[in-house]
């Protein structure tokens, strides 16, 4: 097997069988020597890391620690969390790329998520998505999955993103900014939202915590919590959610009461040879 030429990342990697490649992190520019992660950045890893029996576990949350600093996960990202977690690139590269959360490019301010499952879609959840497309796209190209408006990381930008389920179907159509809910949402009510953040407002969520970057939402995420306060203010359910244990509390319904003995299972089928 010969490696491409040209590609650090790769170039620093030693093939030792047919499956197997062995990561040099001194064969290239590692993460001490970025100024991103720096000696904050380093403690809180090492914070996460003790939280768990194997330090692998920590993956996760270190990755969100890596887009508080980044606004996404780039290769030196994935380098910083081979090197504190004793771990190959490969394995980190995995995982950054198996889960939507982890952005291999840089996001904006705000991340403005648009559910376009089955009942949001219904509800008017596509064409939501494709009015915010048309409003921050240019002209003669609706914005992209995951592209930016404006430049990344400035005040005002947004990353627009389709989602497939945010679990809010009783309050549909539903957006995400940040990961924070506004529920009930209509085509105008979105592209308020969207003028609203271009201007540099938080408008507040539906519920939940108030509004603010993605990139104390990533930090939040990775375990640290700048305003802890903040955090907790807010409902945290809606009345649609409830309102079904509303009823059977006015109502005076209950659920049967469990059996003392469950009836036996019947036998399983026997496997065909």
């Amino acid at each position: 097997m010969t490696l491409p030429e040209g590609n650090p990342e790769m170039n620093s990697a030693e093939v030792t069988g047919p499956d197997e490649v062995v990561w040099h992190p001194e064969a290239t520019e590692g993460p001490i020597a970025s100024p991103a992660f720096d000696e904050v950045t380093r403690q809180r890893a090492k914070e996460i890391i003790a939280r768990y029996p194997q330090s692998r576990s920590a993956l996760l949350p270190m990755l969100h620690l890596v887009q508080s600093v980044e606004n996404h996960v780039s290769q030196a990202g994935i380098r910083f969390c081979s090197e504190m977690l004793e771990i190959t690139t490969a394995e980190v590269s995995a995982v950054a790329t198996f889960y939507t959360m982890y952005k291999r490019n840089p996001c904006g301010e705000h991340l403005v998520s648009v559910c376009t499952n089955t009942l949001c879609a219904a509800m008017g959840g596509d064409a939501i998505y494709a009015r915010l497309q048309d409003k921050l796209g240019s002209e003669g190209r609706p914005l992209g999955h995951e592209e930016t408006a404006g430049e990344p990381g400035t005040p005002g930008s947004i990353t627009l993103e389709h989602a497939e389920c945010l679990a809010a179907c009783d309050l549909a159509p539903v957006i995400q900014v940040n990961y924070e809910y506004f529920d009930n949402q209509s085509v105008d009510s979105a592209e308020e939202l969207v003028d609203a953040l271009r201007r540099g407002e938080k408008p507040h969520p539906t519920r939940g915590a108030p509004l603010t970057d993605l990139r104390t939402v990533e930090l939040e995420l990775a375990g640290f919590h700048p305003d802890l306060a903040a955090v907790a203010e807010g409902p945290s359910i809606a009345p649609e959610t409830v309102r079904g244990a509303v009823l059977a509390d006015e109502r005076g319904w209950t659920a049967p009461a469990r059996p003392a003995e469950h009836p036996a299972l019947p036998p399983l089928p026997e496997a065909k040879p």
